[in-house]
C-alpha cells in the first residue's frame, strides 16, 4: 500500500484552495461597490443630467434606455413623461427631504415626475435619482419631444 496518491491529492487541494484565496475565490470577502447610473436628458434646447440612486426601481428605468418620451408641464412644480412600461416597486416605501431637483417615479400613473418645485411625498412615488445641476432646463414651459439616455 502506498501513500503517494493520498499526498498527491491533498497537495493539490491545498495548492488549490490557496489559488482560490490569492484569486478572490468564494474564501475572499470583496468590499461591495455601488457603481453611480449617470443618465442624460434632452428637450428642446434643454440639455442635463441626473443621477440614479441604486434602488431596484431605478435600475429598472435605466434598463429601459434609451428612450424617446414626450415631456409636458404638471400642476405648477412638475413635469411628467409617461413610460412605455411600469417599473418594479420593489424595495419602495416613503421617502423623506423631499426637494426640488428630485427624479421620481409616480406607479399608480406610470410616468417619470421631475420636480422643480416643493412637494410631499405621497403613496405611489418612489424617489428615483436627482438632478445634477440643479432644476433650471425644467422650468421652460411647453410639451416637447424628449430624449433620455445612460452616460458611460
Amino acid at each position: 500500500m502506498t501513500h503517494a496518491p493520498t499526498h498527491t491529492t491533498r497537495r493539490a487541494m491545498l495548492v488549490a484552495a490557496l489559488a482560490g484565496l490569492a484569486s478572490g475565490g468564494p474564501a475572499a470577502a470583496k468590499p461591495e461597490v455601488k457603481t453611480l447610473m449617470r443618465i442624460r436628458f434632452a428637450f428642446a434646447d434643454q440639455l442635463f443630467t441626473a443621477t440614479l440612486d441604486d434602488t431596484p426601481s431605478a435600475r429598472d428605468f435605466a434598463s429601459m434606455l434609451p428612450l424617446n418620451l414626450s415631456i409636458e408641464d404638471y400642476a405648477t412644480n412638475e413635469k411628467i413623461a409617461h413610460l412605455p412600461r411600469k417599473l418594479t416597486t420593489q424595495g419602495s416605501g416613503p421617502f423623506g427631504n423631499e426637494a426640488p431637483g428630485d427624479l421620481g417615479y409616480y406607479a399608480p400613473c406610470g410616468n417619470l415626475a421631475m420636480y422643480h418645485g416643493a412637494y410631499r411625498y405621497s403613496a405611489g412615488l418612489i424617489r428615483l435619482g436627482r438632478f445634477d445641476d440643479g432644476i433650471a432646463p425644467l422650468l421652460k414651459r411647453g410639451t416637447y419631444p424628449l430624449r433620455i439616455e445612460r452616460l458611460g
